[in-house]
């Protein structure tokens, strides 16, 4: 069966399955892009808890293959479940440390125990969280994007320079590598036009692969060993254990994934120009996420979450159609059960980085753009973008801040998303919804010319 060579008239842009021609290479920049999370998180685990080659081989099959059962899942959508936007799904970042932190401080089984109830807690309570969503204005969540795109940004950094205690931090070669990949990818933003101008993430980033190899920084040969096929392994670890106690970290962190769902499924939706009722959908979203988690935590996975990787990449590309992060969903899959996840693991870290630092200042920018819609005029508003901007973003900026405090509230209180969201969403109901409103000083004039309408309701898009 063959794609349709057009877009079907009256078929909304992210609901068009496009020609396989053109499908396959957007999906192939999304896995080239995101591939690099799932790989580093199961190095983590497997580092950290001192995992055999065989159980590493196992947990690396099964991150691949959920990864892309749940980028499937979102983006095709099954009845309640699935947002059917363009997303991707891999294992949380601070998922992947909770997992390792209860898995060091008591043992990996219970970490496991704690995925699971993880997966549970999202499906019960998102029942709740959805009635919070009416005190996520645009304001609200226009904060909570800058600080996810500023949190990847800082995060993804560290490939190119390295952590601050190691070896090799700030290291040149790397340095000259990340920005080669960076100015690649302007470059072909720039002067390359048509499919390759919207495939310039890729570009940059398969640029900056070959230039790493003639600086001698990868070698491909080295990652080939190992077994031809590979599948994920039912209860890698042996039988969970279920410590309520010990997942109480892992909960709290579910709350504050909820909220940046909530931020993610609103911002893709504004661009790719659908309209997205937080109500309905953030619930879809949350759903997949449970299911995925428990699914794939039978299997050894961490957490795991939709991603903002891949919103900077459809902004960036300007390709709408969700069967692109479908067919994605499906490379991920061919990638779990093949060697590809240890070849690719041979692309430089300072090229994932610098092709990621791109598409995830996207993201803040964005959220830059949403705040522009804003009327900071009313101090109200001023104020809350303010303080709440500045919750979100101290423990991006100071990592650890909060470590002399309980782990609990260190997880919570840590989580730069969470506690803008907090703030913000206080601060909103302080000044809007008690007492007397925060009204604008001067009240709009009417409007004569339609020009003038239409003019205004061209402000409040993207």
């Amino acid at each position: 069966m063959t794609a349709p060579s057009e877009a079907t008239e009256g078929t909304h842009p992210v609901d068009q399955l496009r020609p396989m021609h053109r499908l396959i290479p957007f999906a192939i920049q999304h896995v080239l892009v995101m591939v690099a999370t799932p790989i580093s998180s199961v190095f983590l685990i497997a580092t950290a808890l001192d995992l055999s080659e065989d159980t590493t081989s196992a947990i690396l099959s099964a991150v691949f293959v959920f990864s892309g059962l749940g980028s499937i899942l979102q983006s095709v959508g099954v009845w309640k479940v699935g947002v059917r936007l363009p997303f991707v799904m891999l294992p949380g970042g601070a998922a992947t440390i909770l997992f390792i932190t209860i898995g060091q401080g008591t043992d990996v089984e219970t970490a496991v125990g704690a995925v699971l109830l993880t997966g549970v807690f999202y499906i019960l309570a998102v029942t709740l969280f959805v009635k919070l969503l009416k005190f996520f204005p645009p304001l609200v969540i226009g904060i909570m994007v800058i600080v996810i795109g500023v949190n990847l940004v800082q995060v993804t950094g560290k490939l190119i320079v390295g952590e601050a205690d190691s070896e090799g931090f700030g290291d040149p070669q790397n340095l000259l590598l990340g920005l080669i990949t960076i100015a690649i990818t302007v470059l072909s933003f720039r002067f390359l036009r048509g499919m390759f101008g919207k495939l310039s993430i890729a570009i940059g980033l398969v640029g900056g692969t070959i230039v790493g190899a003639f600086m001698g920084a990868t070698d491909f040969s080295a990652q080939a060993a190992g077994p031809l096929l590979a599948a994920p392994s039912l209860f890698p670890f042996g039988a969970p254990k279920f410590d309520l106690i010990a997942a109480i970290p892992m909960l709290l962190w579910a709350l504050a994934s909820m909220a940046e769902a909530t931020g993610q499924t609103i911002i893709n939706g504004e661009i790719v120009d659908k309209k997205v009722d937080p109500s309905k959908d953030v619930p879809k979203l949350i759903r997949a996420d449970g299911i995925v988690t428990i699914v794939g935590g039978l299997f050894g996975t961490p957490a795991m979450v939709t991603s903002g990787e891949n919103v900077g990449i459809v902004r960036a590309s300007g390709v709408r159609s969700r069967f692109v992060t479908a067919f994605a969903g499906i490379l991920l899959i061919i990638i779990g059960v093949s060697p590809l996840a240890r070849i690719l693991n041979g692309i430089p870290s300072a090229v994932v980085g610098g092709t990621a630092v791109v598409v995830f200042a996207i993201i803040a920018v964005l959220g830059v753009q949403m705040l522009a819609r804003v009327d900071f005029n009313q101090t109200g508003n001023l104020i809350t973008a303010t303080v709440g901007l500045a919750a979100g973003l101290l423990p991006v900026l100071i990592p650890g801040m909060y470590t002399q405090l309980s782990p609990n509230a260190a997880s919570l209180l840590g989580s730069g998303v969470a506690m803008a969201a907090f703030v913000s969403v206080l601060l909103n109901l302080l000044f809007h919804h008690t007492g007397r409103r925060n009204r604008h000083p001067k009240s709009r004039t009417p409007i004569d010319d339609p020009s003038e309408l239409d003019q205004r309701a061209g402000d409040y898009r993207i």
